[in-house]
């Protein structure tokens, strides 16, 4: 008897990763999407996860869809597109292949407070794409963030979702198969030179520098004309892993010269950790700073330390600080969003 599938919605989205259907990554889109749009409709698909096959609304602060961004302006307009974006899905219907046109997003309504809350819903059709499905990617929400051009994070959502693959280490595609998973706008980059040099270079350069997988797109010719490209893929080894780490802690500012070689990288200034306050905690373990940093991105995580000791002092002593510290950081989080 052939094993049963396993389905997405058994996948459990954490602290550090969402989990997005593989349906909705190699997406050709008839409405072109920005990065911002892509990195906000993730969102509310995690939000959304625990009931996104069912027939009912989901709530979202707008606080947790902003970003860096301090205002709720450009929150009004990523819905809008969503709701109106038009995209072609490759399913199999029945035991056949067959092309579906869905929209991404359904009704919803805006609080106009700036603390205020969307209530979403997923089309019904879309939620029976993503109940059916059996194969996903798991995206590395700090990785989603550093990412900083929409394609990017497509090329990123591609790796990741083959990444785990046992037999298979590549794909070829089409030149416009290629630019519709993109979201190249239409009469844009026509050419193979200008598609690499604006769209394909920058991606495979980012996503090399940030995620745990080495990318290569390889232009392939009929003849005189690039028709195809193959994308390659492997698993970095622990050191490409750590320097990929040690670049997610920098800033974005200077990166792009950073990983073309045109400038030295500067080291992020030392910050010198913080005493332990009450005089009896243990310093904590350089883990735990790494842990919370990839969960609560945009943080300085020496002055929640610091507001941690402050409000332990003259507590019980913890008996597993680390924890302790990190149980407090995720309330300080959600008290004092970015």
């Amino acid at each position: 008897m052939a094993d049963t599938p396993y389905r997405t919605l058994a996948a459990r989205p954490n602290a550090d990763t969402l989990v997005k259907p593989g349906e909705l990554v190699d997406v050709v889109e008839v409405t072109p999407l920005t990065l911002a749009d892509r990195r906000i409709y993730n969102l509310l698909l995690e939000n959304a996860w625990d009931a996104i096959d069912k027939p009912v609304t989901h709530v979202i602060a707008k606080s947790l869809l902003r970003g860096s961004h301090n205002a709720n302006d450009r929150i009004g307009a990523s819905i809008e597109r969503l709701m109106s974006a038009i995209v072609r899905i490759e399913v199999v219907w029945d035991g056949d292949p067959a092309i579906e046109r869905v929209q991404l997003l359904g009704g919803n309504v805006e609080t106009l407070r700036s603390d205020g809350l969307l209530e979403y819903e997923i089309p019904a059709r879309l939620r029976k794409i993503i109940g059916n499905s059996t194969i996903f990617a798991r995206l590395q929400r700090e990785v989603m963030f550093a990412l900083t051009s929409k394609y990017a994070l497509t090329l990123y959502e591609m790796v990741q979702k083959r990444g785990n693959l046992r037999w298979r280490a590549s794909e070829k595609f089409t030149l416009e198969e290629l630019r519709g998973i993109l979201g190249v706008p239409r009469g844009k980059l026509g050419s193979w030179s200008n598609l690499k040099l604006r769209a394909i270079d920058p991606a495979v350069t980012e996503v090399n520098a940030l995620s745990d997988y080495v990318v290569e797109i390889a232009p392939i010719k009929t003849g005189r004309a690039v028709t195809h490209v193959e994308l390659r893929w492997w698993k970095k080894d622990g050191e490409g892993q750590g320097a990929s780490a040690r670049e997610l802690g920098f800033s974005k500012v200077g990166r792009k010269e950073r990983l073309t070689g045109t400038a030295e990288p500067v080291a992020p200034p030392l910050r010198p950790r913080p005493a332990t306050l009450d005089g009896r905690g243990a310093p904590l373990r350089t883990e735990t700073y790494e842990t919370a940093r990839l969960r609560h991105p945009g943080y300085d995580i020496y002055y929640v330390e610091g507001a941690w000791r402050d409000w332990a002092r003259g507590r019980e002593p913890a008996a597993d600080p680390d924890r302790a510290y990190l149980a407090f950081f995720r309330t300080f989080a959600e008290r004092n969003p970015l």
